[in-house]
């Protein structure tokens, strides 16, 4: 299979063109929700190229010190070869690195143009994220890379370039390069990347009278990492590190944390409004009892009723009155 084509002396590789149509796809979904928060969407495109920057810079960093088997090499090897480590068309990037460079990158921007905020640039850029992801995952395609176990479903994949097969599959008599298929991750993620995306997008809209600034993001959090963690267990092609796969690791912690997080923000915290002020959510039982107490008075009629005075406390304005006639009588008397 082809990995990309020739134009006169320069060698163009589809992984290239993939992520960078993921990027492109990105900007553009974030650039129409800036314009739906009343956002000037033509920022996106400026913020992007520090995005891809440090997105790329991240990524590759994440694969030299987490090396998978079919790369052939070891962070040893790159960091004594350190020429090697620009090499990315060749492939080697790592998701969790991207979103790390991207939110630094993010950070810095956001010092200096603080507007919108670091915290609802995150929320902007979630669903962007899910969608770049969703289509760069098929440059893994074209590399030969990011497959599963064998598998006998009819949407198997062949890997056919042996240098891309990890032990025991790179054992051709066993596993012949025609015969042999493979479970598509690449394809697996690109798909539950879309319905992330999706959910992101109705999440926004469906509870936006409700959702904190960085709600968005932490439920991409979430969701990508459960996706990531549960596909790494069919995946034959991983780093380890200590006895462990480091991606699936940091994708468990991440995910839990960010549940903590959710949890902690609406749960234990009092609810705050999309623009960061408190707003009342739920009161306690007596609190509440007390105000609709104090309502239902305040709307009842006012009824005065009759006091009972003590005959000790009984004052000039209690005793009898004189009759009327005679009070008057008395004033002719007086000249008024």
């Amino acid at each position: 299979m082809p990995d990309g084509f020739a134009i006169g002396p320069l060698y163009i590789r589809f992984y290239g063109i993939l992520l960078m149509l993921g990027a492109v796809a990105g900007g553009w979904l974030a650039a129409r929700e800036l314009k739906r928060r009343g956002q000037d969407p033509e920022m996106v495109w400026d913020l992007l190229v520090y995005l891809i920057i440090g997105g790329v810079i991240g990524a590759r960093l994440w694969h030299v010190f987490t090396p998978t088997p079919s790369a052939g090499v070891t962070t040893y090897y790159y960091l004594t070869h350190p020429l090697d480590i620009i090499e990315i068309w060749k492939g080697g990037l790592g998701i969790p690195g991207t979103v790390i460079g991207g939110l630094i990158a993010l950070y810095f921007y956001t010092r200096k143009f603080k507007t919108p905020s670091f915290i609802e640039w995150t929320d902007i850029a979630a669903p962007s994220l899910a969608l770049g992801q969703a289509i760069g995952r098929w440059g893994n395609f074209f590399n030969q890379e990011l497959y599963g176990s064998p598998t006998n479903l009819p949407w198997g994949i062949y890997i056919t370039n042996p240098q891309a097969r990890v032990a025991p599959y790179n054992d051709l008599t066993k596993y012949p390069l025609n015969v042999t298929r493979f479970h598509p991750l690449f394809l697996y993620e690109s798909i539950l990347n879309l319905v992330i995306m999706v959910l992101l997008i109705w999440m926004t809209r469906r509870f936006a009278d409700k959702l904190k600034q960085g709600d968005v993001f932490l439920a991409y959090l979430v969701l990508y990492p459960a996706v990531r963690f549960s596909l790494e267990f069919i995946r034959v092609d991983y780093p380890v590190i200590g006895g462990i796969d480091p991606n699936q690791a940091l994708m468990a912690v991440v995910a839990v944390c960010a549940i903590a997080v959710f949890i902690w923000r609406h749960g234990l915290a009092p609810f705050q409004g999309r623009s960061g002020t408190a707003v009342e959510q739920t009161e306690s039982a007596p609190a509440a009892v007390e105000a609709m107490e104090s309502s239902a008075v305040m709307a009842a009629p006012v009824v005065e009723k009759p006091v009972r005075k003590s005959p000790a406390r009984k004052t000039a304005s209690d005793s009898p009155k004189k009759p009327a006639a005679r009070k008057t009588a008395s004033k002719k008397k007086s000249g008024e």
